[in-house]
């Protein structure tokens, strides 16, 4: 039976989550794995992301990730959920997604963000401050202006002419900013959800169509498949632990293993993290995950889901993705139109 989630594409997020006692290249190695995998299975998009000076995040250089990913599949749609546009140049941006664009001629993503540095000292390392809003919109119309004609006799090459899909992470004022450029917008599905459809919909009544296409919601969310609610929320556990550690420590950590965390002597803040990082999540068998996702897609009218998991057990990640990618018929994803 073809349900609201069957009849959109489904696409990964991967932030290549170290573990402890794993080094930050096999993390990174892992990442490229993982995207042959999700080709195989049918995923439409693999996106990596940007993070600086994190022990428990190896992405760091999301550009270089994404070519390498690229360069080990062949059909699979590649790209950045996102670049942070405030830690770099507009015109490197753009000649660097031209050069991916140009060697993976339609297969290539510009996700957009605007978060910045974790700390003060990350930022003063990125050469900027917390940035404002306008300073924002600036980098992203000049950027944007490198894929049309230039800016002040300025050209990107081999960008120029070309189109590739851009789209901006919903942060603070995101979808308002989506819709303003008249570009897609990521959002992130959380546990305040009616805020999150309001978003939507005053993205999709005020979005200004242009050179980057119509309004394109794609609906960023926490999937985890096993064959119990308690086994997939155990699953969950060492990432919520992490969110529990960063916010109290001021860093993120490797992923532990939740037998280890078991052990943590938790304060009662780190416990009340642990608790309300471990809702919202979408986690359990195939039925119990496919009806989440139906309820997601039919409230939000996403056009598209992107799914990103963190678990301190690879392997039951893998199959997590594998198993949601057979139970949603996957295999004809990579039929649809970027």
């Amino acid at each position: 039976m073809t349900t609201a989630a069957h009849a959109i594409p489904f696409s990964i997020l991967d932030r290549s989550r170290t573990r402890q006692g794993q080094s930050h290249p096999e993390a990174l190695r892992e990442t490229v794995e993982f995207a042959r995998l999700a080709e195989q299975w049918g995923y439409h998009r693999f996106w990596v992301s940007e993070h600086h000076s994190v022990p428990g995040v190896a992405g760091s250089a999301p550009t270089v990730l994404a070519a390498a990913a690229a360069a080990a599949t062949e059909r699979i749609r590649v790209g950045t959920g996102g670049v942070m546009l405030p830690n770099h140049q507009p015109l490197v941006v753009a000649e660097q997604f031209g050069t991916l664009e140009s060697l993976f001629p339609g297969r290539i993503d510009m996700g957009l963000g605007r978060s910045v540095g974790f700390t003060d000292g990350v930022r003063r390392a990125l050469g900027h401050g917390k940035g404002d809003a306008e300073d924002f919109d600036a980098q992203l119309s000049e950027l944007l202006d490198y894929f049309d004609s230039g800016r002040n006799g300025v050209h990107a090459w081999p960008t120029e002419g070309l189109r590739i899909p851009a789209f901006l992470l919903a942060v603070g004022s995101g979808a308002e900013r989506a819709a303003r450029f008249g570009l897609p917008l990521v959002i992130v599905a959380a546990a305040g959800e009616d805020a999150m459809v309001a978003a939507i919909e005053q993205y999709r009544r005020d979005f200004r169509p242009g050179p980057w296409g119509e309004p394109y919601v794609v609906v960023a969310t926490s999937v985890v498949v096993a064959d119990t609610v308690e086994q997939a929320h155990r699953l969950l556990l060492p990432e919520a632990w992490s969110a529990a550690y960063s916010r109290t420590h001021g860093e993120f950590p490797p992923l532990l293993a939740p037998d280890q965390i078991d052990r943590i002597a938790m304060t009662d803040r780190q416990r009340r993290i642990v608790d309300e990082s471990l809702r919202g999540h979408i986690h359990g068998p195939e039925q119990t995950v496919t009806a989440e996702l139906d309820r997601l897609v039919t409230r939000t009218a996403a056009d598209e889901i992107l799914v990103h998991t963190s678990t301190y057990d690879r392997t039951a990640r893998l199959e997590s993705h594998r198993r949601l990618a057979a139970a949603l018929g996957l295999t004809s994803a990579l039929a649809y139109a970027p």
